[in-house]
């Protein structure tokens, strides 16, 4: 099957090759660099303004979540204590007594 596929675009790419008015459309192709193209490949590099600006606003940002984590981290770790679980009776815990 691939031998007849093969075979089969052997021949259309022969019968284009050979057309006289292929040829002249491909030599006379008008080539445009209007624009930059980013198809699998890397886009125009930013200007430098860009690129300092976008440094200084990320510095920015941690520097706020830096800030807060160090000035009101009860935030994460919550308002209160944790208590102590070894203090605590087998009545709160739900255990029965020993004797039942």
């Amino acid at each position: 099957m691939i031998a007849s596929r093969a075979l089969l675009l052997g021949r259309l790419l022969q019968r284009v090759a050979s057309s006289p008015a292929t040829r002249a459309t491909v030599r006379n192709q008008l080539v445009r660099h209007g624009h930059d193209v980013a198809y699998r490949m890397n886009g125009p590099k930013p200007d430098m303004m860009v690129r300092v600006g976008a440094q200084v606003a990320g510095g920015m940002m941690w520097w706020w979540v830096l800030w807060h984590l160090f000035h009101e981290y009860e935030h994460i770790t919550g308002e209160f204590d944790y208590p102590d679980p070894t203090l605590w009776t087998n009545a709160e815990l739900g255990i029965p007594a020993d004797d039942e």
